[in-house]
């Protein structure tokens, strides 16, 4: 038992080595753009957010899907929404393409999956904003 946790950790300690990483990063994100291109989407950058907005509903997953440094959706481009996937980016940028296996592990249910909670559960449309005030 002991050795296959060390094992894992060797395994999560090499794929998100910076190196590693960035290089699963900058392929992703080569990926994305040539998705959001391919499909016509509108590419914008706003709020350290590179987007392509307008695409096909079926292109992307939920609201919008960040894949590397690039957010692909139809129209969820609010400035909070941009808050919420710029931090997804630099996730990303931490873990490579190990972001993949990780985020899947952590979850579809958005409001238990711990990369969702980070990048803001509110900002992203998962809960509604509480009211101030009263």
């Amino acid at each position: 038992m002991a050795a296959d946790g060390r094992l894992r950790r060797a395994a999560r300690a090499v794929v998100c080595w910076p190196p590693i990483a960035l290089a699963g990063f900058a392929v992703a994100t080569v990926l994305a753009f040539s998705w959001g291109c391919l499909w016509l989407g509108h590419y914008q950058h706003r709020a350290g957010v590179h987007f392509f907005q307008n695409l096909p509903r079926w292109a992307f997953g939920r609201g919008g899907t960040t894949i590397g440094a690039v957010y692909l959706t139809r129209t969820n481009t609010s400035d909070r929404v941009l808050e919420h996937e710029r931090v997804h980016v630099e996730q990303w940028r931490r873990y490579g393409l190990a972001f993949v296996p990780l985020y899947l592990a952590a979850g579809r249910e958005a409001t238990r999956n711990r990369f969702e909670i980070e990048a803001g559960l509110e900002l992203g449309g998962y809960r509604p904003r509480r009211a101030t005030g009263s």
